[in-house]
């Protein structure tokens, strides 16, 4: 590989493993909220345990998130100088506004897991309030750069100069509120999809007596509740997100689904692999028109194809396939909630058979990869830009070489740090098993973390 495939790997390697650990960290915090209010209306112990448990698999998600989200920073400095000094020059807003939003994160983080025993209902429910705002906030603050460079605002280039350079056009850039909304609503969906694993699992393990079956098909049915109505946004936002492509980056809408040719009334292409030979979707099942409503809500919306731009600002083609991923499982996350609220409703149980539990316990890790592919195809659609038809990627890049060494010894690092974490959980909870906590000692507070 050159060095410039090499820093993208690295890079994208470094956020590939962030990313995950970010998505739950501002995913969480809303189930943890939700338990907390749901206590203080039904007095339900089960949703103090919930909240208190959750809690602290959050906290040693944070302390990984943190150290992974610090390296993804200096690594834009080493990796990607050209880029960074455009944005220090145009958009550092966020960056510097991120600072205190985590500082509030971080804050009331501290006071709900160690003084919940000491303060108020009223002011533990604030407590995680403010965690989760801060966890969303600076989610948001941050991919607000990832929008700016897809669609770049606020500065222009002149003879090799950042002229005219406005920080606030740079923050609310076009695409600002439509990937904020999509990266808060698909987080909010993954955390409460990767709990209803983990409930799941517990509901399918035998020997539980029915208090603890109880418990899990609590926490089972809350999360399920929250993933479907996030799914649901996050499908509308999906649909804002492909006619926003459309608009701004119309060579990326047509990578993502293999069309070559402009024109009007064009199909949907689900599946199968674009071959750039023949110029067409290969084994892919086409839904005549839908491709013209999506990017324009009209059936005869005309809709660019790659062969409208020089080649060398095609995407990569394989983004046709991230596309479909990231879509089809977010479908499949909708359907399966739809179809566990529908059997809820005429059963009147929270008894699901086993089929169902192992599709719960697969909708969590199916999640944890939509979020992957999206990630990827958002960055690897946008290319050969860094900054959209403003700065190519080979034009950021470090001219440091040999990164080689440095890409195997951080892949190294997330592996082991990735089992470290597995196994700081499984031990916890081995150690701390969730009927020990639905059987609270003589004058404990039920809510104490």
């Amino acid at each position: 590989m050159d060095d410039l495939v090499i820093a993208r790997s690295l890079f994208g390697t470094t956020m590939a493993f962030h990313i995950i650990f970010a998505t739950l960290g501002v995913g969480i915090p809303l189930l943890i909220l939700l338990a907390e209010l749901l206590y203080q209306k039904t007095k339900d112990r089960d949703y103090a345990v919930m909240a208190k448990r959750w809690t602290k698999g959050l906290a040693v998600l944070l302390g990984v998130a943190i150290p992974s989200g610090t390296i993804a920073g200096v690594q834009l400095s080493l990796l990607w100088p050209g880029f960074m000094e455009v944005i220090g020059k145009v958009m550092s807003l966020p960056f510097q506004i991120e600072i205190y939003a985590f500082f509030i994160e971080a804050l009331f983080m501290s006071i709900y897991v160690y003084a919940a025993d000491r303060i108020s209902p009223w002011m533990r429910i604030v407590s995680v309030c403010f965690v989760a705002l801060g966890a969303s906030a600076s989610a948001i603050l941050i991919t607000n750069v990832h929008a700016f460079e897809g669609t770049p605002a606020g500065f222009r280039i002149e003879n090799g100069e950042i002229v005219d350079v406005d920080p606030w056009a740079a923050f609310f850039n076009p695409s600002f509120f439509v990937t904020a909304g999509h990266v808060v609503l698909s987080a909010y969906m993954t955390g409460a999809f990767v709990l209803a694993s983990i409930a799941a699992y517990q509901l399918l393990r035998a020997r539980q007596d029915e208090r603890v079956r109880r418990f899990h098909q609590k926490a089972l049915k809350l999360s399920l509740t929250i993933g479907g109505v996030f799914s649901l946004l996050t499908a509308i936002n999906g649909h804002e997100s492909a006619q926003l492509l459309h608009e701004y980056q119309p060579e990326k809408l047509a990578a993502a689904e293999g069309l070559f040719d402009t024109q009007s009334h064009a199909p949907l292409a689900i599946g199968g692999w674009t071959d750039p030979k023949t110029q067409s979707v290969k084994w892919a099942i086409e839904i005549p028109w839908a491709l013209s409503f999506l990017a324009g809500n009209r059936f005869d919306t005309v809709v660019k194809g790659l062969n409208d731009f020089p080649k060398e600002w095609w995407p990569p083609l394989f983004v046709h396939t991230l596309f479909n991923a990231m879509v089809g499982i977010g479908m499949f996350l909708l359907v399966l909630s739809i179809a566990a609220w529908i059997w809820q409703k005429r059963r009147a149980s929270l008894d699901f058979p086993r089929s169902f539990l192992y599709s719960f316990v697969a909708a969590g890790p199916l999640a944890v990869i939509g979020i992957e592919c999206g990630w990827i195809f958002a960055c690897t659609g946008r290319q050969p830009w860094v900054i959209y038809r403003m700065m190519k990627t080979e034009d950021a890049v470090t001219q440091t070489e040999n990164l080689a060494l440095l890409f195997a010894l951080f892949v190294a690092i997330y592996v082991l740090l990735s089992i470290a974490v597995v196994l700081v959980l499984r031990y916890y909870f081995r150690r701390h098993p969730v009927a020990d906590d639905l059987r609270p000692s003589p004058g404990e507070d039920t809510l104490s973390v």
